[in-house]
């Protein structure tokens, strides 16, 4: 092997995936992971916070998301590798920042698969109400964690199926009140609940601001198409394909099934009792067997979210062990290019959720939402400022013309640097996601410290290992 240098010993340490990912289920994994319980059950915690403002804060989310995935698009269509934004970071930015990104993100994915699982248990009793929740919690985790250990190719197998369930289940949603909501004859149903119960904005501008922090929840994991890129059969037109369609499908599903259910039930009456808006609207309307199927797609939709997380997190913690950052052992790969060790380790969100459930049964998922989201709003934060990086680099030396670029530059990629940095201070001032910070910025000093302690020596031997070999 030639010696390496720039990126390029970057993508060399990643080397042993296996290429099998095509564009449409590269397309599919984006969607399936953003379509989950954020949509499903977090938007009723959102409305709560908003009334029907939440419309305002959930397109403020689908700007900050879109502005996201033009910076990503280019940077991972120039290096298509399994360490993406963590990589770019290291290279960009610096090293410390790339260990930060990379850990952080994957401590809160690996915490996000913890709400999945709640939101499992909790769904569950829709059908077994006397079952403890933490028995279907093992359970569902077993079956994901085996389908993950299989292969990338099974992986994405699954992750289609279950992707087009959950699109199908919505678009049929949409159509129903549609119909409802426009053909003229239930005057039940109307737009007169927008201003019901406190008017649109119940809880003034505040409310909607708050409410976006649960939309980025809920948006969480379109990032996730750039660490598939390491595994995708034609990286630059998955990519950019995934970009395109991603965007379209996610603003009409969020803000069109939002805007339907809030027509449908008020919006002070949606998530009662723990349950998710789609279940209310399906038990007011009163269509036989009606409330289980989407009790079913919602369960489906928490699977495929968890399946995508799985996945994300285990290439995450590969691409650290690569790097340096983690145990050798992590970075090992099965004979089907599947990182095991690492797949292992990131099963520990499964083990906190069973017993935050256990703990608090009641509470269990909005904690498990305010502590994982601190890393997920660092690595989006992170991602701007590493494009804005990025970019003025190849301005500088002109290595290349870039396939895909992001338009706005620099006005754009700042907007959302500002708002992720405003999302971010706002959490210290809500009292459901104190924890956010309480949590996270410990978390961040933490790895700072063991960085300059132990990793930066560690890293610059395989760094010098990689441009060796």
């Amino acid at each position: 092997m030639t010696n390496k240098t720039g990126f390029a010993a970057i993508a060399v340490r990643e080397q042993g995936l296996k290429r099998q990912l095509t564009s449409a289920q590269m397309s599919m994994i984006a969607i399936g992971g953003a379509i989950g319980t954020g949509l499903f059950m977090g938007s009723s915690f959102a409305i709560g916070f908003a009334g029907p403002g939440v419309l305002i804060s959930y397109a403020i989310g689908a700007l900050i998301a879109l502005l996201l995935m033009g910076c990503l698009a280019e940077m991972t269509v120039a290096h298509p590798t399994s360490g993406s934004f963590g990589a770019y970071a290291e290279y960009y930015v610096g090293p410390l920042a790339g260990f930060l990104v990379r850990y952080a993100y994957w401590a809160a994915i690996v915490l996000a698969v913890g709400t999945e699982v709640t939101a499992i248990a909790l769904y569950m009793k829709y059908w077994f109400p006397e079952v403890a929740g933490w028995i279907w919690i093992l359970l569902f985790s077993a079956a994901l964690i085996l389908c993950n250990a299989i292969s990338v190719k099974a992986f994405g197998h699954f992750e289609y199926w279950f992707s087009a369930i959950k699109i199908s289940a919505i678009l049929a949603f949409i159509l129903l009140g549609a119909w409802l909501v426009f053909g003229g004859s239930h005057p039940e149903y109307g737009f007169q609940h927008y201003v019901e119960h406190g008017g649109f904005l119940p809880n003034g501008l505040s409310g909607v601001w708050v409410a976006v922090i649960i939309a980025i929840f809920s948006y969480l994991s379109i990032e996730m198409i750039a660490v598939a890129a390491g595994e995708a059969e034609e990286p630059e037109k998955a990519v950019k394909q995934a970009f395109r369609v991603t965007m379209v499908r996610l603003v009409v599903f969020y803000l069109l099934t939002l805007t339907l259910i809030l027509a449908m039930v008020p919006w002070n009456q949606t998530g009662q009792g723990g349950q998710s808006p789609f279940v209310s609207v399906m038990q007011q309307v009163g269509i036989p067997g009606a409330t289980g199927l989407i009790n079913f797609v919602i369960l489906v939709a928490a699977l495929s979210a968890m399946n995508s997380q799985l996945y994300t997190t285990t290439r995450m913690m590969f691409s650290l062990s690569r790097a340096g950052y983690a145990p050798r052992a992590m970075g090992r790969l099965s004979s089907a290019g599947v990182p095991l060790n690492a797949l292992a380790l990131s099963c520990t969100g499964v083990a906190l959720a069973t017993l935050v459930n256990l703990a608090f049964p009641e509470e269990s998922f909005m904690l498990m939402i305010a502590i994982s989201i601190f890393g997920a709003l660092f690595a989006w934060m992170m991602i701007f400022f590493t494009h804005y990086r990025f970019r003025r680099y190849h301005e500088r030396h002109g290595e290349r013309q870039l396939a895909f670029r992001m338009w706005g530059f620099p006005g754009l990629t700042l907007l959302g640097l500002a708002l992720m940095v405003a999302i971010l201070l706002t959490t210290a001032f809500v009292p459901a996601f104190r924890m956010t910070l309480v949590f996270g910025v410990p978390f961040l000093v933490l790895l700072a410290l063991a960085y300059r302690l132990y990793f930066r020596r560690n890293a610059q031997v395989v760094s010098a290992q990689t441009q060796e070999a």
